[in-house]
């Protein structure tokens, strides 16, 4: 017997923002592949509210979470300019709970965020960064149709100090 579990993905909404603090303070903890790494300022449950309010109404912004029985495991998002000339750059960012790494999640909701972009119109390339050392999600962006248009000597540093090399990969949506 196999226990049927509910997926979902969607927009966030104001009334997640504690549940996205609390998921991305511990994404910045559990994986060395992010940029963040939990040090610096705590986030506001007020200043998330807004952002995500404001997010909500953009046409070219957005942050998807992925909830599993109504609980927020992972978020998607896409971050795009105001700016007319660069409106249709949207750069990618992906958290997964460790406890749901491969399990296709990542996939799931980087389609998610690829017919978001396509049914919206405005964005037109989605880039992302990441570690060469990261090589499942290279390979994963690979299979779902990114580019890789640069290796960025240096582009991220451990907590220990030793730099990393950083590919800049990118998806037109057309």
């Amino acid at each position: 017997m196999t226990e049927e579990i509910e997926l979902t993905i969607r927009e966030a909404i104001p009334d997640d923002a504690q549940q996205i603090i609390d998921v991305l303070q511990k994404v910045a903890v559990e994986t060395p592949y992010l940029v963040m790494d939990g040090n610096g300022e705590p986030m506001i449950i007020e200043d998330m509210e807004h952002n995500l309010a404001e997010l909500y109404d953009s046409p070219n912004n957005t942050l998807m979470v992925a909830t599993l029985d109504g609980q927020i495991v992972g978020t998607a998002s896409v971050s795009a300019s105001k700016q007319k000339r660069m409106e249709h750059l949207g750069e990618i960012g992906i958290s997964v709970l460790k406890e749901y790494w491969g399990f296709g999640l990542g996939r799931t909701m980087i389609e998610a965020l690829i017919d978001w972009a396509f049914e919206g119109g405005i964005i037109h390339r989605l880039e992302l960064t990441v570690q060469e050392r990261n090589e499942r999600a290279i390979k994963l962006y690979e299979k779902i149709g990114f580019q890789t248009e640069a290796v960025m000597s240096r582009g991220a540093k451990t907590d220990d100090g030793e730099f990393l090399d950083v590919r800049l990969m990118s998806l037109l949506i057309d």
